[in-house]
């Protein structure tokens, strides 16, 4: 099988497009320089990969101090890597402007990738020598990209404008569409797209009919909640979900999954590439660098990852049972020293060797004797955000997306991970379709759907139809997929973004700022001045 690494070419790269600066991308961007009088076949393939660049730079960094800022700060699982003190615009939801950098990044980078998208659509026709299969499958992905990109927009903005041709000629008086006018554009492009791409790429990393119904499941899911959305969208979420579930088997255990030898497996439905190319792999996979502290500052470490501005939340590690294997293939409670150093055990030096444990977390607080009887640190539930004199936090690190042989870089540098980035897989397409289920009153299929996938975490207890609502799901979301998939939206969907948040973010729930109000971020101030006002604002 071959495999896909989106080598951009250098027409594309020539104008830089994977400039953030906020300058208003709606009116600057212009994409007049590229001149298909001459373009070939050969051409066409490299804008269609330049599509899956673009989606894919943005997706693993924004800017070097804005990773993932928009799809886990400010939730129930996950908070800003500090003391519980002062404040923060995105965790925290204090002075939450439309001059927020990370707002007017996000909002750039998803029209930059639609931008990419109507560029292939729009000129598909006229490009000589194109075979008609490959023009089709194209198109097919250009249209799932920019459904994907207007899903991320207008669950983060509301309605906003519909930009579905190249813009060849700078323009000022966007106007912004409505919610249901943009959910009817995006699901328009995935019907389009499933009818266009293959059922299953040669190519390893290649958008498929899969990843439009995943993607049209999740879509439809959150239209269902919607004052324009019906039963008949969770209806038809759920059916696309089991056919997604259907074509992609479990992995048989959640270990195996999330193993770095097995990243290309069963249940991946579509993933971002990268590689040891440092030329194609871009700015590298930043994942491995999710959900660490500054654990090398103590004793026996050495700096292997530098940790992002986000940790889990206190909540977050409370919600695995002893059972459940998740919780030890996701995240490590033992940290093992990677040098020889000496501790002290009840007031005794100790000489630990390298490989033996330097840092520990129980799950259930010890005594101050147990302690003080062993020569590594140990930090107890309820002590995560208390300075010791050494970091102001420290937790439980994230393993999952562990990408070893990758050098210590700083947020800054380019990340150079090489794991692949599973955007999508059918662990949450049964939870998107026990979700629909219980949108449509269906609990007995939703409460089977949990059961099947608890059952692969080693949970052997069925969920009855009683236990199934809201709650149960983001609780099962949040342990299966944390880390993977939006939890922003995931709350702001079922409307629970402001209970949830302010009962399990610590940060979120000292400031006391997060309000309905926020369901929506502002809208980029630049684009508002550089419209002229015909972009209106949200409430602020």
């Amino acid at each position: 099988m071959k495999y896909s690494k989106y080598k951009l070419i250098a027409l594309i790269l020539i104008v830089g497009i994977f400039n953030t600066s906020c300058e208003s991308y709606l009116e600057e961007e212009n994409n007049s320089y590229l001149s298909i009088e001459n373009a070939d076949a050969t051409t066409f393939e490299q804008l269609v990969n330049s599509i899956y660049e673009r989606a894919r730079e943005t997706t693993t960094v924004y800017t070097s101090d804005l990773y993932y800022a928009l799809e886990d700060l400010g939730t129930d699982i996950a908070t800003r890597r500090t003391a519980i003190s002062g404040t923060d615009e995105i965790n925290d939801y204090v002075n939450l402007t439309s001059l927020n950098w990370a707002i007017g990044v996000y909002w750039t980078n998803q029209y930059s990738v639609i931008t990419a998208a109507n560029v292939v659509i729009d000129n598909a026709e006229t490009i000589s020598d194109l075979d008609e299969n490959d023009k089709t499958v194209g198109v097919g992905a250009a249209k799932f990209f920019r459904a994907m990109s207007y899903f991320n927009l207008v669950e983060n903005y509301g309605g906003v404008p519909l930009v579905l041709n190249q813009i060849t000629t700078a323009e000022r008086d966007f106007t912004r569409a409505s919610e249901e006018e943009v959910y009817t554009q995006i699901t328009q492009d995935l019907q389009d797209a499933l009818a266009a791409v293959e059922e299953s790429p040669a190519t390893f990393g290649k958008v498929s009919k899969d990843a439009v119904r995943h993607l049209m499941s999740k879509v439809l899911l959150t239209k269902g909640y919607k004052s324009f959305g019906s039963t008949a969208d969770f209806t038809q979420a759920a059916a696309l979900a089991e056919t997604v579930i259907a074509n992609n088997d479990l992995v048989d255990s959640f270990a195996d999954l999330v193993s770095i030898d097995n990243q290309r497996n069963s249940e991946v439905i579509f993933s971002y590439l990268f590689g040891n190319n440092s030329v194609s792999r871009g700015w590298g996979n930043s994942k491995h660098m999710m959900y660490k502290f500054r654990f090398y500052d103590y004793p026996g470490l050495s700096r292997t990852v530098q940790g992002l501005r986000n940790m889990p939340t206190p909540f977050y590690y409370s919600l695995f049972d002893d059972a459940d294997e998740r919780a030890e293939a996701t995240f490590s409670r033992v940290i093992y020293a990677t040098e020889d150093y000496v501790g002290t055990a009840n007031g005794v030096e100790v000489n630990v060797v390298a490989g033996d444990t330097a840092i520990y977390f129980p799950k259930v607080a010890w005594s101050q004797a147990e302690i003080d009887a062993v020569p590594y640190q140990v930090f107890n539930p309820g002590t995560y955000f208390t300075n010791d004199g050494v970091t102001a936090v420290r937790f439980p690190q994230f393993t999952k997306f562990d990408d070893p042989n990758v050098p210590f870089t700083q947020p800054d540098q380019s990340s150079q991970g090489e794991r692949d980035m599973v955007v999508m897989r059918s662990g949450e397409a049964y939870l998107i379709a026990a979700e629909a289920y219980l949108g449509a009153t269906n609990t007995g299929d939703a409460a089977t759907k949990l059961t099947e996938l608890r059952n692969r975490a080693g949970l052997t207890t069925a969920v009855t139809p009683a236990e199934v609502d809201i709650d149960f799901i983001l609780d099962e979301r949040a342990r299966e997929l944390a880390g993977e998939v939006n939890r922003w939206m995931d709350l702001k969907r079922t409307n629970k973004l402001v209970e949830r948040t302010l009962m399990h973010n610590p940060h979120a729930a000292f400031n006391n700022a997060l309000n309905s109000k926020h369901l929506l971020r502002p809208i980029p101030q630049y684009e508002i001045d550089n419209s002229g006002g015909s972009i209106t604002q949200n409430p602020l």
